[in-house]
């Protein structure tokens, strides 16, 4: 398949330009990637953005697979002598790897099967025989020609079973059967499962699928992972109950086409072939492509929340007391100032069994004055709430106005037992790293979330489910572009972070904060380019990502690549600006009252990239996540009991999933609002309506104290 044919079919598929497409197959070929192809190279694509981008990039790769895979094929089968025009011209002609396995399959060296073992018994003609429909003759008299004892074939019956055994192989292999089976499995199949060992489930989680049964064509993604995962456990039974007559009845059809004294076999081997051959093999390629597509779906959402997650907004300027709650071993405090560095950690116990109260009042009390604390982040983690009344009374007791919020601590343990965490605190604790975390989560989501795995942040529905090659592949996309949307600060991230910038590998990472230690603070983006292994591709993919905020030259603290630094100043010129007024009220005047399009011509340069130079020359510095609302702070604690139906409250999206979204609302548990819950009229997924992070006004819709829960919903009740 040519470039050409290439572009046109994925431009098809995607509903984009085939230009476009030429374009960015061009770009990727030439080692560029995602979010610098998106932001620097916006007239090349036509705008297209990164999750455009990566689309086309994961087609081409399937495309091209498949192209190989055809030519392998095409290959294997010219070399056993049978491959014919038609046949290989079938082969370039299919869109899906499946179809071509098909078209392989009659081809494909099998181990030792009935068929294979009746064709060494000489039985092979027999099996034409039939297949040929005689109208008139004695098929038992036919069969009894193959009785040979040297090979195994003592009676008529034998050579008939054996002959049946082939002709089953030879219908199993047809492409277009298959096809056609394999569609209307999927549209009138039914899925059903029945629970296995009642003592299996004790906790019931599988109760509603213990005598369970949908149409396949109607599963819903997250239950096609809980079913698996019921079956995966022992407790399910699953099975799929296709049309069989109706399957019957085409088989025969394709197959039996005239009267003929074979009937009643070839009806038999038809029924045999399907059960014992077909069947099997087709319901496991609609599992695993109802499998497939549920995990896709369930990385959709993962990928969604996780870049809502990053993209919270960052308590800039804030000195932060972090607590890491729990019982018997206490809680963890870490204080960490404006710019995230550990001042002091420490442990107390507010909580039973120990109950030291006064003691851990005392300890709270002197820090917030001593380290002048303006907001507590508590983890939302074993015994938060218990800790978040114990925050509560002391602040009632302090002089100033300090604030607190639960942090979500999903993944702080496993960053604290981190090499990562051992690195940066060798002396503390795994629970002390934990504190310092939490706070430093609040400070900046984004910079201490990368050092996390992407799985453990708590944002995710039957992650463990779902491809984890596929989904650490996904998850590091969607980490990737919340790193280069915001933009690195070069002096003050960690190699974590820059590890996620455009162009930059691990090992360019270390080397970055390795030649900063040395040799301090980096004054200009060019100085970049003596960090070792760090070439002129990689420089020319990160360095826009890569700001240096008090420089020599204003610009590099702007998203503004160096390749357009030239054609920036011959701007700043025109309109009479100095480089270091960038951002001043008087400098912003004159850049907004420029006609883009007037001025795109005059400087030789495309409009998108033009609007996007004086962006930035209009905030320089600017962190986008600013600009979205701030989490909710509190100052006292909520409990179950002061709620009453229809109560308005506000409350934080903490997770969203196929069948609603989950809100804290400041109580232990999370309230559910359901999917149907969100807003008035037809909800297709919650991620159309809410987000992680969103900040949402909520009406109390009912509350079952004996399992805590509280439901939700969004839509405003009528008075």
């Amino acid at each position: 398949m040519d470039m050409k044919q290439m572009a046109a079919m994925v431009a098809k598929e995607l509903g984009v330009g085939q230009q476009q497409v030429t374009q960015t197959i061009t770009l990727l070929d030439e080692g560029n990637t995602v979010p610098f192809i998106a932001r620097y190279r916006k007239e090349m694509t036509g705008q297209l953005d990164e999750i455009q981008i990566r689309d086309i990039e994961e087609r081409v790769r399937y495309l091209r697979n498949l192209h190989d895979r055809k030519e392998e094929v095409i290959r294997l089968i010219d070399e056993q002598g049978k491959l014919t025009d038609e046949l290989s011209k079938v082969i370039q002609q299919a869109t899906k790897l499946q179809e071509v396995e098909d078209l392989y399959r009659p081809y494909k060296q099998k181990r030792r099967t009935r068929a294979t073992i009746a064709k060494e018994k000489g039985l092979e003609p027999l099996a034409s025989y039939l297949v040929s429909m005689p109208e008139s003759g004695d098929i038992n008299k036919e069969a009894s020609l193959y009785i040979n004892s040297e090979k195994g074939v003592e009676t008529a019956e034998e050579a008939l079973q054996g002959a049946m055994d082939i002709i089953a192989e030879q219908i199993s292999d047809d492409a277009n059967l298959r096809k056609w089976i394999r569609h209307t499995t999927f549209q009138k199949a039914v899925l059903t499962t029945e629970q296995k060992e009642q003592e299996e489930d004790g906790k019931n989680v599988y109760q509603m699928y213990y005598s369970y049964s949908e149409p396949v064509k109607k599963l819903v993604p997250h239950r096609v992972l809980a079913v698996n995962r019921g079956e995966k456990e022992g407790i399910l039974k699953v099975s799929l109950e296709s049309p069989i007559e109706e399957i019957y009845r085409y088989m025969e059809k394709q197959f039996i086409t005239k009267r003929s004294i074979a009937h009643d076999i070839l009806v038999r081997t038809i029924e045999d072939s399907y059960k014992r051959l077909i069947a099997p093999s087709i319901e496991r390629e609609v599992r695993a492509e109802l499998t497939e597509t549920a995990e896709e779906r369930a990385i959709h959402i993962f990928s969604e929340n996780l870049r809502n997650l990053l993209l919270q907004p960052p308590f800039k300027g804030k000195v932060v007391l972090g607590v890491d709650p729990a019982f018997r071993t206490g809680c963890k405090l870490a204080v960490v100032d404006e710019t995230g560095k550990m001042l002091e950690v420490s442990v107390i116990y507010p909580t039973p069994p120990v109950n030291k109260v006064k003691e851990a009042a005392v300890k709270v009390k002197e820090w917030i004055e001593k380290y002048q604390v303006n907001v507590v982040a508590i983890g939302n983690g074993t015994a938060s709430r218990e800790t978040e009344q114990f925050i509560v009374d002391v602040l009632k007791e302090v002089k100033q106005e300090v604030f607190y919020i639960i942090v979500n601590e999903a993944g702080a343990s496993v960053y604290s037992a981190s090499p990562l965490a051992k690195e940066e605190f060798p002396e503390l604790d795994v629970a002390e790293r934990s504190a310092i975390s939490i706070a430093r989560r609040l400070q900046d989501p984004l910079a201490e979330l990368v050092k996390i795995d992407p799985k453990s942040v708590g944002v995710g529905q039957y992650q463990h489910d779902v491809s984890q090659s596929r989904l650490a592949d996904s998850l590091e996309f969607v980490v990737s572009s919340a790193v280069n949307h915001v933009g690195v600060d070069v002096n003050t991230a960690s190699a974590s972070l820059l590890q996620y910038v455009s162009g930059v590998n691990k090992q360019v990472a270390t080397n970055i904060v390795k030649l900063r230690e040395e040799t301090g603070k980096f004054t200009s983006r060019t100085q970049l380019k003596k960090v070792p292994r760090l070439g002129a591709k990689t420089y020319e993919q990160c360095i826009g990502f890569l700001r240096v905020m008090e420089g020599k030259d204003p610009l590099d603290k702007t998203p503004i690549h160096p390749e357009s630094y030239e054609v920036s100043h011959k701007l700043l010129k025109r309109v009479g600006i100095e480089p270091v007024d960038i951002g001043s009220e008087a400098c912003n005047q004159k850049l907004s009252s420029i006609s883009i399009t007037e001025m795109s011509k005059e400087l030789d340069i495309g409009e998108p990239t033009l609007k996007d130079i004086i962006d930035s020359l209009l905030r320089p510095g600017r962190d986008p996540r600013d600009e979205l609302p701030k989490p909710i702070l509190s100052q006292d604690v909520l409990q179950l009991s002061d709620l009453g139906k229809g109560m308005k409250l506000q409350g934080t999206i903490r997770n969203v999933v196929d069948f609603g979204a989950f809100v804290d609302i400041g109580l232990k548990n999370d309230g559910l609002i359901h999917i149907s819950q969100l807003k008035k009229g037809f909800v297709k997924h919650p991620l159309d309506v809410v987000a992680v992070g969103d900040i949402v006004d909520v009406w109390v819709l009912e509350i079952d104290e004996k399992r805590q829960r509280v439901g939700l919903t969004m839509i405003e009740p009528s008075n």
